[in-house]
């Protein structure tokens, strides 16, 4: 099977460019400004060549830049007001992201920040409201986030370590080219795109939010998953592979923007929030399935739709809660991930800091959205289980 192709996607407000050179496409937006700001990572924008394709551009349509680097994995409000002062200092009038979610989210932040003012503390916990953004681009890195598309943003509070998510700006245009995502490690193919099946999963179970539609796309991108994720794994360089499971993301992208994410999530930010060196995809996958299980039995008929991409004879019926748990834990462990808690150095000491910032800070994440009840028992059962 070849891979989806290149096209042009109208979602909200963004623009989405798919396919291998789709950042050409940003030409006849690049030209129009005087002066951009590049926010990349650390390396991944170079080693994947996304960099030399962004500046070529830049320069053959006769656009000043400068770049802003080191963006790290689970960025801080204060990354983001780095970016935004030096962005304001300079006098951008235009942001693009090279990167994952990382640095698309801290970018998005940025961009607010120099149009609207403030701090980005002050967007991540309400106590302001978006007015204006600069424009912004996001040329996407990963199988996983949906930032290239999606108008959320997820920063860590450096005080607090709260990881905190919230809706800020949409791209006005992204892209989804393969070519970018074949120098992932081994290990972050399989966390990016674990968790853009949460992604899928919980916008799909999604208490009051949940639609048809988004169950469409949802079980779509499950699929998707299911079916290239350990092909991508054993043959890194395989374009049709990365080509589906960007698809797969975006999908998951969009579901989430039009949905929401839950327990999982609400669950996974504490523990990333207390150590930023967990990955966010392997978080949400060693915490995931217990989660999936109580998430089964409040909403079996979405579950089930979603997840008969990993076990076709998946029940519609809270008596299988169990059965899908095992299915996504198989399907994790069938593409090489199984990790612990423990492995990322947590121990039982952080269960209730952890507790704390899920039944505090934390707990708009999934208070009104999660299926189920959740209490301080139970996740305190799944953190502990999960070490």
């Amino acid at each position: 099977m070849s891979g989806p192709g290149s096209f042009t996607l109208r979602y909200a407000s963004t623009k989405l460019f798919f396919g291998p050179n789709s950042v050409n496409r940003l030409a006849k937006f690049l030209e129009k400004h005087e002066l951009v700001a590049v926010v990349t990572g650390r390396s991944s924008a170079r080693v994947s060549g996304a960099l030399d394709d962004v500046l070529r551009i830049l320069k053959e349509v006769g656009t000043e830049y400068f770049v802003v680097s080191g963006v790290p994995p689970n960025p801080w409000v204060s990354s983001a007001d780095e970016v935004a002062e030096r962005v304001w200092r300079e006098g951008a009038d235009a942001v693009i992201a090279v990167g994952g979610g990382s640095v698309i989210d801290t970018a998005k932040v940025a961009a607010v920040i120099v149009a609207s003012g403030g701090r980005a503390v002050d967007y991540v916990t309400f106590r302001r409201r978006v007015k204006a953004s600069l424009p912004l681009y996001a040329i996407n890195l990963t199988h996983g986030t949906g930032s290239e598309v999606d108008r959320y943003a997820v920063l860590t509070t450096d005080e607090t370590r709260e990881k905190r998510g919230a809706s800020i700006t949409y791209p006005v245009a992204g892209v989804d080219d393969p070519r970018y995502t074949v120098t992932l490690p081994q290990d972050h193919t399989i966390y990016t795109a674990l968790d853009a099946l949460y992604h899928a999963y919980e916008a799909s179970t999604s208490k009051d939010l949940a639609s048809p539609y988004v169950t469409l796309i949802s079980k779509d991108a499950v699929t998707r998953i299911r079916e290239w994720l350990h092909v991508a794994v054993t043959e890194p360089r395989n374009l049709n592979a990365r080509g589906w499971l960007l698809y797969a993301s975006m999908l998951a992208g969009i579901a989430i923007d039009a949905s929401s994410t839950h327990a999982v999530h609400g669950v996974e930010h504490a523990l990333s929030g207390i150590n930023p060196k967990l990955p966010h995809g392997a978080g949400l996958a060693i915490v995931g399935p217990e989660l999936i299980k109580h998430t089964h039995k409040a909403s079996p008929r979405n579950s089930a739709e979603v997840l008969k991409a990993l076990d076709p004879k998946l029940r519609p019926t809270p008596d299988d809660a169990e059965k899908a748990a095992e299915a996504v834990r198989e399907f994790q462990e069938a593409v090489g991930f199984n990790r612990k808690l423990s492995d990322y150095g947590f121990g039982r000491d952080d269960v209730k800091e952890a507790l704390n910032l899920i039944f505090g800070p934390l707990k708009y994440l999934w208070d009104k959205v999660t299926p189920f009840k959740l209490s301080k028992e139970l996740i305190r059962e799944v953190l502990e289980e999960s070490l």
